[in-house]
């Protein structure tokens, strides 16, 4: 078993995610639940060895609602992962969130249905109910605050993370909605994920990259080319940040989730 015990699950336009990374391996791995969506990387960055996942396959072939997170979780554990922060791109709502900013979401709302949620589906005889009132680690929020602080980056702390169905994105009467709900920033991946990590007692953080405003909080709709701008332009940051987070966390000891499954 390998001693690496961090990763990064990376979002959209994570091909350029790390890109002085050098890589070791590729693993291949099977789950109980059907293969990850891409072979996990044993890389180093910066003198620092952690695994990266692509959320949505090497190519960015996988749609939001069709990414098998069961088996993404599962892999990660399997090679005794403790800590997972994952990147997710996102819509802004607040308004003082514009296109670049990174926000670290302590709560989340979860918008999402017909995903395979959790690993007690009562298929091997287990009943289990996770406790979410921290949905996300507070040990690792805090590691990513202290990197900020290293680096003298910006980094919003705290929000709801809004988890949208997809693929479409949302309307503008929706995104009212979500505001009412108390919702900053709305993506596509948060969930199942966060709770899946929290299922394997994996600590488990999300940083929120903003690359658009929401629908009907721009004077325009939105598109792929602003989304791909605002990636462009804001990745460096985010990899300087990732990078410092991993050398904190690593020379730390592991931590734990805040969450816990009680088993009935």
């Amino acid at each position: 078993m390998s001693s690496v015990t961090t990763a990064i699950i990376g979002g959209s336009g994570s091909g350029t995610l790390l890109p002085e990374m050098t890589v070791k391996e590729h693993i291949e791995l099977t789950t109980p639940y059907g293969n990850p969506s891409s072979p996990i990387v044993h890389g180093f960055y910066k003198d620092q060895s952690f695994y990266v996942l692509y959320r949505h396959g090497m190519s960015h072939t996988l749609l939001p609602h069709k990414i098998n997170y069961r088996a993404n979780i599962w892999a990660l554990s399997e090679l005794n992962v403790k800590a997972v922060v994952a990147i997710a791109t996102c819509g802004a709502i607040r308004s003082t969130l514009v296109p670049g900013s990174l926000m670290v979401p302590d709560q989340l709302i979860d918008y999402t249905w017909g995903r395979e949620s959790t690993f007690f589906d009562g298929t091997d005889g287990r009943v289990g109910h996770l406790e979410m009132t921290y949905p996300y680690c507070s040990q690792l929020r805090e590691v990513l605050f202290l990197a900020a602080k290293n680096l003298d980056v910006t980094l919003v702390n705290g929000g709801v993370y809004g988890i949208a169905q997809g693929p479409r994105f949302e309307t503008p009467a929706e995104i009212n909605r979500m505001e009412i709900d108390g919702v900053d920033v709305v993506g596509m991946t948060g969930m199942p994920e966060a709770a899946l990590a929290a299922e394997k007692s994996i600590c488990y953080a999300t940083v929120n990259f903003v690359v658009n405003p929401a629908a009907g909080r721009g004077n325009h709709a939105i598109g792929m080319d602003e989304i791909k701008m605002a990636w462009e332009s804001g990745y460096e940051k985010l990899n300087r940040l990732l990078a410092e987070t991993l050398a904190i966390a690593n020379a730390g000891d592991p931590m734990t989730s805040d969450s816990s499954v009680m088993l009935m």
